[in-house]
């Protein structure tokens, strides 16, 4: 039998308390990663008698204090009514929304929630990757929604994105939109870069418009869902969105050269080709809403803001302390 020294005893006496605290440190993280995750499961419900009825034009953000989605109300305290479901990313149109919420943990991970008119959960999807862009079709029947999985920011030099689009009439999910094929001038484009993001709808529910990055440079693409299909129609246009009409593009052009190199906000013109910014000459980085035929609402610095369309006029704000403009409109909650 060998026979055991004070030193001996003592490093297996510190071996074992070692593993005890290591046991009961992994116990604690265990239980405090539940419950995060309980906490951030309830936040996806709206408080009884929230929901998407403020009317047309009813204005709904993402609330920075809270993260919970808020109607934009001057006459409430502070200037909102915060009783919506928490959500790093929301929008909501044809009595349809889409809540995009980040999961505790590592890797990044997230939930795309689809919400009824009531704001009650009817469909979740677990997903890879930080939220960055949602987007709900005009009719409330398609959903989009952009995740980086490699970084966090389009400023980046490095990012890798997957965006997805869900038509809820027949419950298809394109997991990855770069599994449609992509043109460039007709002739098909093959390349292990491309990334999409910023989706937005047409008023068919089936043609769409995107961004895709490839070879370094950014495209506007015309997507067919139907046809399966996508053909790319501009350069350096980043995160359109459509006007009602379906004339117009609302856009992110980058006006210096470089990753990070600042965007400004335009309109594209898609019957003749012409551009013009419009009146906020901030850098900006977010994919702008068409409030009406004449108005973009978006988000800049932390609140949400409004600018004419045509290049007149100035920015004005709308709500600080905000994101994710959205324009529930859609019937009403029965």
């Amino acid at each position: 039998m060998p026979v055991l020294t004070d030193a001996t005893t003592r490093a297996r006496v510190g071996i074992i308390v070692l593993a005890l605290l290591l046991l009961g440190g992994g116990a604690t993280a265990y239980t405090l990663r539940t419950a995060s995750g309980r906490t951030a499961a309830t936040g996806t419900s709206a408080e009884p008698g929230f929901a998407l009825d403020g009317g047309a034009g009813a204005l709904y953000a993402r609330d920075s204090a809270t993260g919970r989605v808020a109607r934009v109300d001057p006459a409430a305290p502070g200037g909102r009514t915060a009783r919506g479901p928490a959500c790093d990313r929301f929008h909501a149109a044809g009595g349809t929304a889409l809540c995009l919420q980040r999961r505790p943990g590592v890797p990044a991970r997230s939930y795309a929630i689809v919400l009824d008119r009531r704001l009650r959960e009817v469909r979740r999807i677990g997903l890879p990757g930080i939220p960055s862009r949602a987007r709900v079709s005009a009719s409330g029947s398609l959903l989009a929604w952009t995740m980086f999985t490699t970084g966090d920011s389009y400023a980046r030099s490095s990012f890798s994105t997957r965006t997805s689009i869900l038509d809820l009439r027949t419950g298809y999910l394109v997991k990855n939109v770069e599994q449609l094929p992509l043109t460039f001038g007709g002739r098909r484009h093959h390349a292990p870069d491309v990334n999409y993001w910023g989706v937005t709808f047409a008023a068919d529910d089936n043609r769409f418009y995107a961004t895709v990055s490839t070879g370094g440079r950014t495209h506007l693409v015309e997507g067919d869902v139907a046809a399966w299909s996508a053909r790319a129609l501009r350069e350096n246009v980043e995160c359109p969105s459509l006007s009602p009409d379906g004339t117009r593009i609302a856009f992110k052009k980058r006006v210096s050269p470089g990753p990070r190199g600042p965007w400004r906000l335009y309109v594209l013109d898609l019957a003749t080709g012409r551009e013009h910014p419009v009146a906020e000459r901030r850098a900006f980085d977010d994919q702008a809403l068409w409030k009406d035929p004449r108005t973009l609402v978006y988000g800049y610095g932390g609140g949400v803001w409004s600018v004419p369309a045509d290049g007149t006029g100035s920015p004005r704000l709308l709500a600080a302390r905000a994101s994710s403009p959205s324009l529930a409109a859609g019937p009403p909650a029965p």
